[in-house]
């Protein structure tokens, strides 16, 4: 048996700005609406991960999402130019990742990273 896909449920009293929210800020795609439920979707295919932590390395608190994108410098410069707060700053960690952390319109804590190369 294999897991074919993990799906983020996040509950939102509105579900308009949080779609515009991820769509902008990470070029998503609308994929299912029903109004109740918006589905986006990149078109990449992405491994099946799930992590497990009591902390979120370097200090910071264990977010509730972490996204990996290909050019972390792009949607870092996207999310100030959209006027998102950015609460832990874009840092090169000591294990190999390029990151930063933003709260999406809920209350999530987002963890935006690339592998550095």
């Amino acid at each position: 048996m294999s897991v074919k896909r993990i799906v983020s449920n996040i509950a939102a009293n509105s579900v308009v700005p949080v779609k515009q929210f991820y769509a902008d800020l990470f070029d998503l795609n609308v994929v299912m609406d029903l109004e109740w439920i918006v589905t986006l979707a990149s078109g990449e295919t992405a491994l099946t991960q799930v992590a497990i932590a009591s902390e979120g390395g370097s200090g910071t608190p264990v977010p509730d999402l972490s996204i990996e994108v290909e050019d972390v410098d792009t949607v870092y410069r996207r999310a100030k130019d959209l006027g998102h707060a950015i609460e832990y700053e874009l840092t090169d960690e000591p294990w190999g990742v390029r990151r930063f952390y933003l709260f999406d319109p809920t209350g999530k804590l987002l963890n935006v990273l690339s592998h550095k190369s």
